[in-house]
């Protein structure tokens, strides 16, 4: 099994989505919120929580994986960029078009990155979101390929303006994959252990959806339509029911830094975080 380089600068989509206010509740469920947030679970002033936007659209990374080959086997999510145009209304469709638009290579004993990129727009054709992502296929390295460029945000180091608190069930990706990443490494044992896991892990844009709930109530409570970008790398795996902490920085009018860490054991799970409102 070989990366398909070939498809690399191909076409993906248009990619077609109708959703409605049960898929963006389900979804603010699916990341921790509940009744101390209404306006995200509650149909009656329904705000739809930023980060939703990959869920919505994650056929665009499985095409995107399945157009380079990956081996399912070895594949993370590497990173993950998200530029909002105008806020995500509470139901419509999403028709997103994109490409792959690199494949770097790490080496045969490190993997390969594959990175994939797209427009999303409305039933009208606004845009609302541009998502930029990349897959760690650590299997997939010795091509002889580039490496990629280097990208760092620097993190103060210094406390935190804001940390917040939060505890993710035993059950959360049992939830979380009903908004559509299915992918069975979060919910089947014996592939997961077949992947080098002990156990089935959380959805990497599980912990991400509950760092943007925490970096709009530490920097704009109640206003998500405010977000304009959030931005990370997803630095190691979590287990279900592990407590994590959301750190926040202000770094400028309108930005901040941020990093997700294990609670228990201080590690960084999710790390180079941006957020501009």
């Amino acid at each position: 099994m070989a990366l398909n380089l070939e498809a690399v600068g191909q076409k993906i989509g248009p990619l077609t989505t109708d959703y409605t206010w049960k898929d963006v509740v389900l979804y603010a469920l699916g990341v921790g919120a509940g009744s101390d947030e209404l306006d995200y679970v509650y149909e009656k002033d329904l705000r739809v929580l930023p980060s939703f936007a990959i869920a919505a659209i994650f056929d665009f990374l499985f095409e995107a994986g399945a157009r380079a080959n990956v081996n399912l086997a070895g594949i993370l999510h590497g990173d993950q960029e998200l530029i909002f145009h105008r806020p995500l209304p509470v139901e419509g469709t999403l028709v997103t078009e994109g490409e792959i638009r690199h494949a770097y290579d790490l080496g045969r004993d490190k993997g390969a990155v594959i990175v994939a990129g797209g427009v999303t727009r409305d039933g009208n054709g606004r845009r609302l979101f541009t998502n930029v992502m990349s897959i760690f296929a650590r299997l997939d390295g010795g091509f002889g390929g580039e490496r990629p460029p280097k990208r760092r945000v620097e993190i103060p180091n210094s406390e935190p303006d804001f940390a917040v608190d939060d505890q993710p069930s035993r059950d959360q990706p049992l939830l979380y994959r009903l908004s559509g990443d299915t992918f069975d490494l979060h919910v089947d044992p014996e592939f997961a252990r077949s992947a080098g896991f002990e156990k089935p892990i959380m959805h990497g844009l599980c912990t991400h959806g509950f760092a943007c709930r925490a970096c709009i109530h530490s920097l704009i409570p109640g206003e998500p339509d405010k977000v304009r970008r959030i931005s990370c790398r997803f630095s190691r795996p979590l287990y279900p029911g592990v407590p994590i902490q959301s750190r926040i920085w202000e770094v400028a009018p309108g930005k901040a830094v941020w990093r997700v860490v294990n609670a228990q054991t201080q590690e960084v799970v999710i790390d180079q975080g941006e957020f501009e409102y």
